[in-house]
This record gives structure tokens, sequence and C-alpha cells, in this order.
């Protein structure tokens, strides 16, 4: 059974940093694209982040230059460092794990991610 166990949600203010980590089974993450998703209410979920097995990085226009998604291949964990929030970014944020070639696609449980003053 493959678990991803995200944590680091929470409430910042806007221009705050919130560190959000997903630690995947060893089994899976060494193969993986590893990414993080997010939906706020009332919309569509949404691709933020992704990195490859390899460490092609990929992000959405609106959070480049603020986001950044790293693997820590040691503890089969990637983190993704948000800094200069805002409350555009305020959603529910999914951990997600795909090994395309093999049809495999599974989710974390959600943060919440809340940016307000």
């Amino acid at each position: 059974q493959v678990q991803l166990v995200e944590s680091g949600g929470g409430l910042v203010q806007p221009g705050g940093s919130l560190r959000l980590s997903c630690a995947a089974s060893r089994g899976i993450f060494s193969i993986a694209t590893m990414g993080w998703y997010r939906q706020a209410p009332g919309k569509q979920r949404e691709l933020v982040a992704t990195i490859t097995s390899g460490g092609t990085l990929s992000y959405r226009d609106s959070v480049k230059g603020r986001f950044t998604l790293f693997r820590d291949n040691a503890k089969n964990t990637v983190h993704l460092q948000m800094n200069s929030l805002k409350p555009e970014d305020t959603a529910v944020y999914y951990c997600n794990a795909m090994v395309g070639s093999l049809n495999l696609n599974y989710w974390g449980q959600g943060t919440q991610v809340t940016v307000s003053s």
C-alpha cells in the first residue's frame, strides 16, 4: 500500500513563508514524478509544481520565483518551499506520486494553507 504523508500547512500572513513536506513509501518514491496540486473552494484542482525522478522541475506560472520544489531522496520526501505567499495561494494542497509507465497515481490526504492577515 503506497502512502503519502503530508505536513506543514497552516495559517500565514501575506508575504510569509511555509514549507510543505510529503513523505512517500520507498518503493514508489525512487521512480515517481512527485508533485503538489491545490484546490481552492469552488475551483478545480490545479497543478502547482512537479519534479521527476531525474530532477526535472515544472511550475505553474503564478508560483514561479516564489515556490521551490525539491526532493530529499535519502528520506523519500519532497518539499515545497513557498515564499512571498499571497491570499490567492489559499487552498488545500495535495501531494501526488505518479508513475505514468505503470499507470500508477496516488494522492495524499491534503493539507490546508491559508494566507490571510
